[in-house]
């Protein structure tokens, strides 16, 4: 099992709701930024969300107001919680991590779950 697992995805109508979640198993206290990307059918995988150490989160602007970002530290848990769905929203959903050494920048991801929207 890969230390990002992603969970919740599926189908949604339209205007729905769903909640990603991602189970991280590495200390959420060495990571420097987690963040949510997506990457549709015949598309480039996108940045959707990113919270950075220190609680900043930066958003896509096709997902401002809709998706938020949030972490529990105590869950080793992050979230993308995401309302008013479009179908452009369909893709598959990938949890990112990254840790910041003195070596390089450690690099993890999940293996990505599917978000279907339909209208």
């Amino acid at each position: 099992q890969g230390q990002l697992v992603e969970s919740g995805g599926g189908l949604v109508q339209a205007g729905g709701s769903l909640r990603l979640s991602c189970t991280i198993s590495i200390s959420m206290y060495s990571l420097n930024s987690m963040a949510w990307y997506r990457q549709a059918p015949g598309k480039t995988r996108e940045l959707v969300a990113e919270t950075i150490s220190g609680g900043s989160a930066n958003y896509a602007d096709s997902v401002k107001g809709r998706f938020t970002i949030s972490s529990d530290n105590a869950k080793n848990m992050l979230y993308l919680h995401m309302h008013s769905l479009k179908p452009e929203d369909t893709a598959v959903y990938y949890c990112y991590a990254d840790q910041k050494m003195s070596t390089g920048t450690n690099a993890y991801w999940g293996q990505g779950t599917l978000v279907t929207v339909s209208s």
